[in-house]
Order: structure tokens, then sequence, then C-alpha cells
């Protein structure tokens, strides 16, 4: 026997009339109307629960774990969470860390590709010509990068921010999250555009949501600043999990001041680690003193 709020789920909230064509109200799902202009006479009653349901649809999404971070193509542990120990190879599209490329070169100096063994491109036209080719097959990072040059005005190509944001926009879109953490940066610092706060928490939260550790400790400071703590302390704990040394900065404060138990930031920690040991090999750790070496960290 069906409930009450089953019932009333086959009806429209507004004039009661029953049908198969009802559609949920978009923000909050709870309930349904036949009509736009049922949706609209019946606002005013709903809108305080379609708020409330709505802001809690959003922080689910919002603080849920996310998904396990992309790999390196080659030696297939986790990327490091710094884009300058990685590389997007042009040629084939793959994402490699300085570890495999760095080990790949000391074994081979022809300057091949790790993955594809494709000869690097040895001009900037030619890396170009490479990633705008990738860019029209829709891979995200290629769209990325190639709004990077025009952003910045780099790479022989002329300076278009504007070009350079719908670019990143439709990388985001694409699923690749440093996009949305790119717009975020550019609206929070006012780089190239109207500084906006509203917008860059906005991209920052779609950064978040796609695993991004470092638009996730930006928006706990956002919060953070904003006196709400325990959002904060939410954001910051699973971008410690993920690794980012900042962010245990920032629960270990927390936990000094009283606003992390001693629970929470012991957990942190060892989430802390078990990442942080998960990005090493020898090969990175060789590379990184390599470019210590070199002045290049």
């Amino acid at each position: 026997m069906s409930s009450l709020a089953d019932a009333n789920d086959m009806k429209c909230a507004a004039c009661g009339k029953g049908g198969d064509d009802l559609k949920a109200c978009t923000a909050c799902k709870l309930v349904k109307y036949c009509n736009a202009s049922c949706q609209g006479g019946h606002w005013s009653k709903h809108k305080k629960e379609c708020k409330k349901r709505a802001a809690e649809i959003h922080d689910e999404a919002l603080f849920k774990e996310p998904l396990e971070r992309d790999e390196c193509d080659i030696c297939m542990l986790p990327l490091p969470l710094s884009n300058a120990e990685m590389s997007y190879q042009a040629c084939c599209g793959q994402t490699l860390c300085y570890g495999c490329i760095r080990a790949a070169y000391m074994a081979d100096n022809r300057q091949l590709c790790p993955f594809c063994r494709t000869p690097e491109a040895a001009l900037d036209e030619e890396i170009i010509k490479r990633i705008k080719k990738r860019a029209e097959g829709d891979d995200a990072v290629a769209i990325h990068l190639l709004g990077s040059s025009y952003f910045g005005g780099r790479d022989g190509l002329p300076q278009d921010v504007d070009k350079g944001m719908k670019l990143w926009l439709r990388a985001g879109e694409l699923g690749y999250a440093v996009s949305y953490y790119n717009i975020a940066k550019a609206y929070h610092g006012g780089n190239g555009v109207e500084r906006d706060m509203e917008k860059a928490k906005h991209y920052y939260e779609l950064g978040a949501m796609r695993g991004h550790a470092s638009a996730r400790h930006n928006l706990g400071a956002i919060e953070g600043n904003a006196g709400n703590i325990d959002r904060a302390v939410k954001h910051w704990m699973i971008s410690a999990r993920a690794g980012l040394d900042e962010s245990l900065k920032e629960i270990q404060k927390g936990f000094m001041n009283g606003h992390v138990t001693k629970d929470e930031f012991e957990k942190a920690l060892r989430a802390h680690k078990e990442s942080k040991d998960e990005m090493k090999s020898d090969q990175r750790e060789a590379a990184a003193a390599f470019a210590a070496a070199r002045g290049e960290s």
C-alpha cells in the first residue's frame, strides 16, 4: 500500500492535479508541478523549504570524498599534487610524472617521449600545433593548456584573456579540475578579470568537487575568513587527507585552537602520510633532487 508521501509525490504541489508528466523542482527535488505557472504561484510557500534542501544537496556533493586521483601513465602511481612535478605530452596526450620522464631521458638521451617515443617538439610553434590538434578532439588537458597560453599570451600566441577563460571553462566541463582552479584564482586575485569573490568561490567549489586539493584548501581559507570554522575544517580535512601540506598545517592550528579534536588530528596525520607515501618513488625523489641541484625547485 502506498504511503501518503508517495501519493503526494504524484500530485502537483500547487493545484493538486495528478499526472505522469509532472516535473520535479530542479533545485530541491522535493515537490512536483504540472507547469511553470503552478511552480511560480507556489514559490512563496515553497521557497524556504526549497532553499534549505537545495543547500543540503549542494553540501552533500561539495563535501563528498573525491574519487581516486589520476595516475602517471608509466609508473601508475598517483600523480603529484603540483603541476610542476608532472608534464603533459602533447604528442600522445599522456600525463607523466617527472620521475618517469627523467628516468627515460637518463636511459636514452634522444629526447623522445617516454610513453610513445615521438621526438620532442623543438619549437613552441610545433608544441602548440600538437596541442591544438588534440584540443580539436576534446582532450581536456590540451584545451586547458591552450587556454593558459592565450590567457598569459605565451608560446607564440597573442594574449586573449577572454578566450583563455572560455577554454578553461570548456576544459573544466570536460572534467579537468585544474581549469576550474585557474578560473577561480583569476577571479580571486582580479588577474585579467574584475575581482569577484562569489565567482571565485563557485569555481573553487567546482574544482574541489572534482578532486583539486588546492581548490579545496582555498575554500577552507575563504570559509575560515568568513568565520565559518566548521566548514573550513571540513575542507582542510579532505585536502589534508589528499596529501596537501598546507591543509595539514591548518588542521594542526585548528587542533591547537580547539577547533579540531585529537582524534580528527591524528586521523588527518595518518591519511596525509599515506597519501604522501603513495606518491613517492625512488625515481621521483631522484628527479626532485636533480631539480633542486639545478635550482629549479
